[in-house]
């Protein structure tokens, strides 16, 4: 049968203060009046039944995800204890489903990305469900195909059209983010695609891969499949490391038993990590300001201005161009633009001299 992971662990530090340690940035409902989460569990456009959709995320959101998820059965939330990275939010479901069902396939996706078109999307997961399902040994990505010499996405290595499927190809292998000049060699090459950090495989042949190459994660998390109740000794003590580095790399390089395809994702892609991606998502006025929220401005060009402090608060700048700004009822955050990706930095300082409280 198949099955579906939507990976929502992260807490967003990068869109602080928006993103707190109670409110993480995938349940924040900044698009439309929804959560990133519900729409990536709306994008899934009924290839898998609510009960065969799980969530992996933090203990500490599992309410608020069953909240923004009442279709799914509450044994499909699946708590981390603490963060460890996407192989082990990737692995102890597979464990999970492995044993409700050993001949499930499975598709990974996250619940940090806005994909349209939708049906685009949905067409492409259905091919990587085919192709997983006619493929034993076959760990599938998808692929999305660039418009832009992007610096802050991984790339695919793209080889040879699988036979019969123009839009299914080999993986040579991946590519961590580039330069701007790499990154313009990728795109006029026209053999490298994004790596959107989305999978489809089957189960068994994705527990093989990571018995061969980290059997101390692959035995400890079929222990936590079958004695759930170990959750809190078990999983603290898994590596950390991601999915890719850990399985995804070395697979395509030789290693393990399997291959790695791709399937094309042509869509317009935004990975929401920071305040320059949500202001690609976010409307603009005349000026270039991308906006959320009470605002008044005046000579002001190309801000992100984010107001969640409540109806009764505006912002208000003048003369200011190239900046975010962000209120909310406890914290205000002011920042260039181009220095945004730093907002961890300041988080840290935040924490030291003002209190947790405010992260």
């Amino acid at each position: 049968m198949r099955f579906a992971v939507i990976m929502a662990g992260g807490s967003g530090t990068r869109l602080w203060p928006l993103s707190r340690k109670g409110t993480p940035k995938q349940l924040l409902r900044l698009i439309e009046g929804r959560s990133l989460l519900r729409i990536a569990y709306e994008r899934l456009g009924g290839l898998v039944p609510p009960e065969r959709v799980l969530v992996c995320t933090g203990a500490a959101y599992a309410d608020q995800v069953r909240a923004e998820l009442p279709e799914l059965p509450e044994a499909n939330i699946l708590g981390e204890p603490e963060g460890r990275d996407s192989l082990n939010a990737v692995a102890w479901p597979a464990a999970v489903i492995a044993a409700r069902d050993p001949d499930a396939v499975i598709a990974q996706v996250t619940a940090d990305q806005l994909i349209e078109p939708v049906a685009v999307f949905t067409d492409a997961l259905a091919q990587a469900f085919d192709v997983a399902e006619g493929d034993a040994q076959a760990l599938v990505t998808l692929g999305v195909v660039p418009t832009s010499p992007h610096t802050g996405y991984g790339y695919l290595h793209r080889g040879a059209a699988v036979p019969g499927r123009p839009e299914v190809h080999e993986v040579l292998e991946f590519r961590e983010k580039p330069d701007r000049a790499t990154a313009r060699e990728y795109l006029d090459s026209g053999a490298y695609w994004w790596n959107a950090g989305m999978f489809v495989w089957r189960a068994a042949t994705f527990l093989e891969q990571l018995e061969a190459l980290h059997p101390a994660t692959h035995n400890a998390v079929l222990e936590l499949a079958a004695h759930p109740d170990r959750l809190e000794a078990i999983f603290p003590s898994l590596h950390k490391t991601s999915v890719d580095y850990a399985i995804m790399e070395p697979v395509s390089a030789g290693a393990g038993t399997a291959h790695v395809l791709a399937v094309a994702l042509p869509v317009r892609w935004h990975d929401v990590g920071g305040y320059a991606s949500l202001a690609e998502v976010l409307s603009h006025d005349a000026a270039g300001n991308a906006l959320i929220g009470p605002s008044v401005h005046l000579d002001a060009e190309r801000n992100v201005i984010i107001n969640t402090a409540g109806d009764d608060h505006v912002i208000s700048l003048l003369g200011c161009s190239d900046l975010v700004v962000v209120t909310t009822p406890t914290v205000t955050m002011v920042a260039p633009v181009d220095e945004a990706e730093r907002v961890r930095e300041l988080v840290a300082l935040v924490r030291a001299e003002a209190g947790e409280s405010y992260v």
